[in-house]
């Protein structure tokens, strides 16, 4: 059989320098290397040239028989792919662009969807969570970097895979499954070499072991003829106990070490599995709690639309009303009383005339009656001319109706807003007027209309009467049947607006309603008295 990797006489000299002298060996397919020796053994520069990246000073390396060409990519094309001890990863790229780095672009196969559903699988098999492909590199633990660059390295068509202490950063756990994965590998024809100080790594997976002393190859053993205890002796140059046993004894150790540390993460885990559980209860209740809150916030939400369309329906009710009192009635009194005024017009008898001026006055008295109540369920100044002139109207003749002196101020001019805010702003005004005509006893009234900072609608309602406790408890009012406040909050609330009440400046009480508005308007003030 053709070998995979052929080396001969391979030399490598740096600044006149000799690091590696007459390495000569083959590696078969499916052949497991392992590579050991001391520090400065040279074993790193050793699988550097058979990687590609620096050329040797003298010697021969082929790949199926073709010598390898010290050269940009020229080793990846031949399918060598090398992982060394420090991974040479993208720090500011996430950790999927890296796994893909350099195969992203002019292959049709590896869209962004099928790079990520690779990578899910290959963190998957090494315990790392699939949300780790979108995380930044620099972010990652030094056991996730190494698991990357090797993730990067086994997505990749591979012929000769060259693992340099690609170990040495993993967990216990991790370097088992890592193994297991390079023995699949090696089932499939790849050659695998690796370098590791850990003895326990080589003997359990590699074939043969290629020792390195110095930078010249002791020897190059079948590690199933073979003891750790003679690859030691081979690594130190001797066969003195005092030099060979306590290599054994930190590598037997280490090993111990590893197992240890990885038997007290397990336990860990369970101990903090055993947590989870118990706190599983209060995390339930707490889930149930905030889906009763959602399902409270849900309910809230309904309710306020239901009363949004009854007021809406109800200001409709009205204006349908004051339209149909205004168009029939009103014109019928109207017109009976022109009728009455044709005949008076035909009669001489002077107690005749005397009861039609009576009827007539009568008549004249009901039409005043009905165009105030048709004012009263919807103005026809608010949808004719506008909020500013339906409240000078309101205010006049409240302030005739009630004596009480009223000091109005208006922002002009007062754009046109919605149906919905002109008519709220108007029954607002309109209750606050009612409560303070029914509770107040004021002699005074000031209202404020002017728009506010972030273009609301901010209205202002004082008086110098008797005032009240505030805040007010509008449960309290409602069980006593005062349902101003209460129309006016429930209002302020379904435009999302806000509602203040305090004291005024002369003592009484002073409600602040703020309703936000996104059509900005004049701030020109004009100032006037009723």
């Amino acid at each position: 059989m053709l070998p995979l990797l052929s080396v001969g006489e391979l030399h490598v000299v740096f600044a006149a320098k000799p690091i590696l002298s007459g390495i000569t060996f083959d590696l078969r397919p499916g052949e497991i290397l392992g590579v050991v020796g001391l520090r400065s053994a040279g074993k790193s520069v050793l699988l550097q040239v058979l990687a590609g990246i620096y050329p040797p000073t003298t010697g021969e390396v082929q790949i199926d028989g073709i010598p390898l060409a010290w050269k940009a990519q020229s080793a990846q094309r031949l399918g060598i792919e090398f992982v060394p001890q420090t991974p040479p990863l993208v720090e500011i790229m996430p950790v999927l662009n890296n796994i893909f780095l350099g195969r992203e672009r002019g292959n049709r196969r590896l869209n962004q969807a099928t790079m990520a559903t690779i990578a899910y699988q290959w963190l998957d098999r090494f315990g790392l969570p699939p949300g780790l492909s979108h995380q930044q590199t620099a972010d990652l633990t030094e056991e996730e970097r190494q698991l990357i660059a090797l993730i990067r390295a086994f997505v990749r068509p591979v012929r000769l895979l060259i693992l340099d202490e690609a170990f040495s950063a993993l967990s216990f756990m991790r370097q088992q499954a890592v193994l297991q994965y390079l023995r699949e590998l090696a089932a499939t024809g790849v050659g695998i070499i690796f370098s590791s100080d850990d003895l326990n790594l080589i003997f359990s997976i590699t074939n043969r072991i290629l020792v390195l002393y110095q930078g010249r190859q002791a020897a190059l053993r079948t590690t199933g003829n073979t003891t750790p205890r003679d690859i030691v002796e081979l690594m130190v140059g001797s066969v003195r106990q005092e030099r060979v046993t306590p290599l054994i004894w930190a590598f037997e150790n280490y090993y111990q070490a590893q197992q240890q540390a990885e038997t007290l993460r397990q336990r860990q885990q369970q101990l903090q599995h055993n947590l989870d559980e118990q706190d599983s209860l209060n995390r339930e209740l707490v889930r149930q709690l905030q889906t009763q809150m959602i399902a409270l916030d849900q309910l809230n939400r309904a309710l306020q639309e239901a009363n949004h369309r009854l007021i809406d329906e109800r200001e409709a009710e009205r204006k349908a009303l004051a339209r149909e009192l205004h168009d029939q009635v009103i014109q019928d009194l109207l017109s009976f009383n022109y009728q009455l005024e044709h005949v008076e017009e035909e009669i001489d008898q002077e107690s005749v005339l005397e009861e039609l001026q009576h009827i007539r006055q009568g008549i004249r008295e009901v039409v005043g009656m009905l165009r105030q109540m048709c004012s009263d369920l919807r103005p026809p100044t608010l949808d004719s001319h506008g909020l500013a002139a339906a409240l000078r109207s309101l205010v006049s003749q409240w302030s005739e109706q009630t004596g009480i002196r009223v000091e109005l101020n208006i922002a002009e001019p007062l754009e046109r807003w919605s149906e919905t805010i002109e008519l709220t702003v108007f029954r607002i005004v309109q209750e606050g007027l009612n409560n303070v005509r029914k509770h107040a006893r004021a002699t005074q009234v000031v209202l404020e209309v002017r728009r506010t900072s972030a273009a609301g609608i901010m209205v202002r309602l004082a008086d110098n009467g008797k005032g009240m406790a505030t805040p007010p408890d509008l449960r309290s009012l409602s069980e006593q049947k005062h349902f101003g406040l209460i129309s006016i909050s429930e209002r302020v609330s379904l435009l999302r607006g806000t509602l203040r009440i305090g004291p005024s400046a002369w003592g009484g009480l002073e409600l602040q309603v703020e309703i936000p508005n996104p059509a900005p308007f004049p701030t020109t003030e004009g100032i006037g008295v009723v």
